[in-house]
């Protein structure tokens, strides 16, 4: 039987999206890279591969052999690279001994080799002579495409949960629900009296002990993560996936939050990527349109030239322990990096480095043992204490040593 190998190739830039996280972890729609691409080839992950820097992270987060090949015996591995966010058939239809490659970046999407080979692939960059391309672009390869699988992943995800449910239960009371789409609700979570959930061009999935509160509006397609709370009178728009143990308010429309974010307050966040331990501030709004209606231009990092993201519609890309002060303003594609804290009167334009303390004085350096303060202080809120690996991977980041 063929194992199942993810792979991060570390090829990348897509931070700060994969900063603190594999990239088959990265969520861009209700599940994750990883459990999206089990669930297509219809198999468990027998094992994982991840650079150096990610390592000891991979190994506390996941119960599975990491940078170790054993277990597969004599049979084939199928590497699957964990930037592949939605599964193609070329990938299910691999021969032995034969390798797919993204033709515009030459970058491997899967291999099928026998241990030895797949060791080599994956330590030494050996590729088996059989290579066939793939035209298409399907490797995420820079932050904002996100923008581009979120529609697709969203369905996808949201059938594949739908069919594992039988049959809709009975709304809530004087909970509304218009449309001809599914709404399923788990029997676990709590959605109050007037609640409206509109599902005229999509289903609407509200997953386990998530909350949804009165006065919220939550508009299909749109998917409700475990242990997410919606504030009172918030509208949730189509394509918006809130990630596990998140909590919004405001106006939401064709987000994704990876999961433990805060948005408690007003302010609209339109098109954007929001990670994990995220706190935005009452008011922080975001432009997700140009007013000329045209390609939005973004900077990777600061120091890297601009590019063409193709999206008319791109708000802002906001890594992971970003905070952002009351009326905080992010305009077109701004992208937030790690571990940023802005509190400036002047709106958020291009890219804010990893671990920038923003201020109307200019920007200088967050403090790393500040830094590590807010972080447990913010974490422990939610009960859970950030392990060795984890802060040595935020450490890592703030010196500069994971640069990628």
């Amino acid at each position: 039987m063929t194992q199942l190998v993810l792979f991060d190739d570390g090829l990348s830039r897509l931070r700060p999206l994969n900063d603190l996280r594999c990239v088959f972890d990265i969520r861009v729609g209700p599940l994750t890279n990883a459990e999206r691409l089990c669930a297509a080839l219809d198999s468990d992950a027998g094992a994982l591969w991840v650079p150096q820097r990610l390592l000891a992270l991979a190994r506390d987060e996941h119960d599975l052999p990491v940078n170790t090949l054993g277990g597969g015996g004599g049979e084939p591995m199928l590497l699957v690279n964990g930037r592949l966010a939605l599964a193609i058939e070329a990938v299910r239809t691999l021969e032995v001994g034969c390798a797919l490659v993204e033709a515009s970046s030459d970058d491997v999407i899967a291999a099928r080799l026998m241990p030895g080979d797949a060791r080599a692939l994956l330590e030494d960059g050996v590729r088996p002579n059989t290579v066939s391309k793939v035209d298409d672009d399907v490797l995420l390869r820079r932050p904002w495409h996100f923008r581009s699988v979120r529609d697709a992943a969203l369905d996808h995800d949201l059938e594949l949960i739908l069919g594992s449910v039988e049959e809709d239960a009975d709304l809530p009371a004087e909970v509304m629900h218009i449309g001809e789409h599914r709404v399923v609700i788990d029997p676990s979570a709590l959605v109050y009296p007037r609640v409206t959930l509109i599902a005229e061009d999509g289903p609407i999935v509200i997953a386990e002990q998530a909350t949804v509160r009165p006065g919220a509006t939550i508009i299909g397609p749109a998917f409700i993560g475990v242990g997410a709370t919606v504030l009172e009178h918030a509208i949730i728009r189509p394509q918006t996936t809130i990630g596990p143990v998140c909590k919004v308010a405001g106006e939401v429309s064709a987000c994704v939050f990876q999961g433990y974010a805060n948005k408690g307050h007003e302010g609209f966040l339109g098109d954007s990527w929001i990670g994990e331990w995220v706190n935005l501030g009452a008011g922080t709004t975001g432009s997700n349109l140009l007013n000329t209606y045209g390609d939005v231009l973004c900077r990777q990092m600061p120091d890297t030239e601009r590019e063409n993201t193709g999206e008319t519609f791109l708000g802002a890309i906001i890594g992971d322990h970003v905070k952002t002060a009351i009326g905080t303003r992010l305009m077109t594609g701004a992208i937030l990096h790690t571990g940023c804290m802005v509190a400036q009167t002047a709106p958020v334009v291009g890219t804010v480095a990893p671990f920038t303390w923003a201020t109307d004085a200019g920007h200088s350096e967050y403090r790393l043992s500040k830094f590590l303060h807010v972080m447990r202080t913010a974490m422990g809120r939610r009960d859970i204490e950030p392990g060795e690996a984890y802060i040595k991977c935020v450490e890592a980041l703030a010196s500069g040593v994971g640069d990628a």
